[in-house]
């Protein structure tokens, strides 16, 4: 991994300070609608100020007519931003009764000029339930955030205080919060496996556009470009889905993004589409998809997804959208890896027998907002024998899979939750990286390592029932003194606990099931 530095620990400071800072102001408003507030401010300092810079530099230039021409803003990936709407304007107007209005008026003039931001900014500022006095402290607040005197060092900076506070307001609304955020370091496990380097990037169900940040920053850590790679999503819920195009715009990503509320499953905006990687964090076991209507989806090459369950109407999905040589990450309920109900027993079993599946990785508990139990990580691949590929440093994987239990990494950082540290990140990506690679002449071999990595054969896979439950393969570590803090272990056992008492109630659905089926034909 190219950044070795620990990103993960909220070690950012100022980040976190500006945060406090702005949470005392919300006094008794709910998070969920806070967050609309604050980080449309954000995003209209962020274009104001990108505008207000190229806007000084032209004046000095020696063409300071272009200064009102609105093409060469546009040309450099700027929002054209009108006088009413520039932060600077709004600042001055900041102790005004009225500043709620003058922040509406703003923000509609920058849609009405920019139409690739219609219907995409908060416009409610001027609502009453919306203090005056308190929006324009905030706006002296964000005022405070200090700027880089590049404009790629300002984007950066205001897309980090974008991106922190979407983290801070995801763990304030909690499980409400996992709606819309995947935790970053879960997000830069799958894009180190990945590693997506250039070509089409896709996230069926895109929340607050994480999954695409994350790719956007390894392309740039690997001395790539903004742009290496193209971006699509979908968002079936319009406020998140306003979220992530303002948390692209903030870091000056174009993507193609595209919202209805009816989602991926009942209508695909982008049915063409054949990604070189997926990025996808579903919502977990989702009962009410609609799956019986569409019960003869083509989609569905490896079996009909039950009707109570979209999990495996996702992973069918998702490998629908993959290219030729794509590959996948999708983060998934731990129930899928082993549930044997509804048939979604004979889809897993077609999607191992297919050789599709590549690697899987369990999860520690208490790594997300949205829920304290444990889940996992699927990783797809379109073609595990690198025929189509043929990129000499991957090898043929087929009659393979890649078991990887990350259970005992990561480390907790509040009472609730848990992170992987870069060097659990770059554990886990190396492992996979090495046992996917050819042999290289000086290169480091995978190897097996007991208690967190093993390579079974398809063999081995089939006479686990077609389970993919990595705690199955990989047998357990030398034992040590376990020196873990006594609240880290509890956590660790009573998330344990319930993903037990999850599969226990699966077990006993299946047993229902099967009983109901000996009365029927009785």
């Amino acid at each position: 991994m190219a950044n070795n530095k620990t990103e993960n620990n909220a070690q950012l400071g100022f980040e976190a300070d500006l945060f406090k800072a702005a949470d005392k102001l919300r006094g008794n408003m709910e998070p969920s609608d806070y967050k609309h507030v604050v980080l449309g401010l954000i995003f209209l300092r962020h274009i104001s100020d990108s505008f207000e810079t190229k806007h000084a530099e032209l004046l000095e230039s020696e063409y300071p007519e272009e200064a009102e021409d609105r093409d060469v803003y546009m040309a450099e990936n700027i929002f054209w931003v009108p006088k009413e709407a520039r932060w600077s304007h709004l600042r001055r107007q900041a102790k005004q009764p009225g500043i709620g209005k003058l922040i509406d008026e703003a923000m509609l003039a920058i849609e009405k000029v920019n139409p690739s931001l219609k219907g995409v900014l908060p416009k409610d500022y001027a609502r009453p339930s919306l203090n005056a006095v308190m929006l324009g402290e905030l706006i002296d607040l964000i005022s405070r955030i200090a700027m880089g005197g590049e404009k790629g060092e300002a984007r950066d900076l205001l897309g980090r205080v974008y991106e922190y506070f979407l983290g801070q307001f995801a763990g304030s609304e909690g499980k409400r919060g996992g709606e819309f955020y995947t935790p970053r370091s879960v997000v830069r496990t799958m894009v180190e496996m990945l590693e997506p380097q250039r070509g089409r990037v896709y996230d069926p169900c895109c929340g607050s556009g994480g999954m695409f940040v994350q790719s956007e920053k390894f392309v740039e850590a690997h001395q790539g470009r903004l742009g290496d790679i193209a971006i699509y999503g979908q968002e079936s819920n319009h406020t998140t889905w306003r979220l992530c195009m303002m948390n692209l715009a903030v870091r000056g990503i174009e993507g193609d993004i595209k919202w209805n509320s009816e989602g991926s499953f009942h209508k695909d905006e982008l049915p063409d589409l054949r990604a070189d990687y997926v990025l996808a964090n579903p919502p977990f076991n989702v009962s009410d998809w609609g799956g019986e209507r569409l019960r003869e989806d083509g989609r569905w090459k490896y079996g009909i997804p039950p009707k109570g369950n979209a999990n495996f109407a996702w992973l069918q999905h998702i490998l629908h959208h993959l290219g030729p040589k794509g590959t996948a990450g999708v983060v998934l309920a731990n129930g899928s890896m082993s549930s044997q109900q509804s048939g979604e027993g004979d889809i897993r079993k077609a999607m191992i027998e297919g050789e599709v599946i590549d690697c899987m990785i369990a999860l520690p508990g208490q790594l997300f907002y949205s829920t304290q139990i444990p889940v996992c990580l699927w990783f797809l691949a379109k073609d595990k024998s690198n025929g189509i590929a043929r990129d000499k440093t991957l090898r043929d994987r087929r009659s393979e899979i890649l078991f990887i239990d990350a259970r005992k990494l990561g480390h907790m950082v509040d009472r609730t939750r848990r992170e992987f540290s870069d060097e659990d990140i770059a554990r886990i990506a190396d492992t996979y990286h090495r046992w996917r690679s050819s042999s290289q002449e000086g290169a480091e071999e995978y190897a097996d390592i007991p208690g967190f990595c093993k390579s079974a054969s398809l063999e081995e896979v089939r006479k686990n029932g077609h389970v993919l439950t990595p705690g199955r393969y990989v047998g357990t570590e030398a034992a040590e003194e376990d020196d873990t803090p006594f609240p880290e272990r509890f956590a660790a056992l009573q998330a344990e606990l319930e993903e037990q008492f999850a599969e226990s109630e699966r077990l006993t659905a299946v047993i229902r099931e099967k009983l109901a089926g000996v009365v029927v034909d009785g």
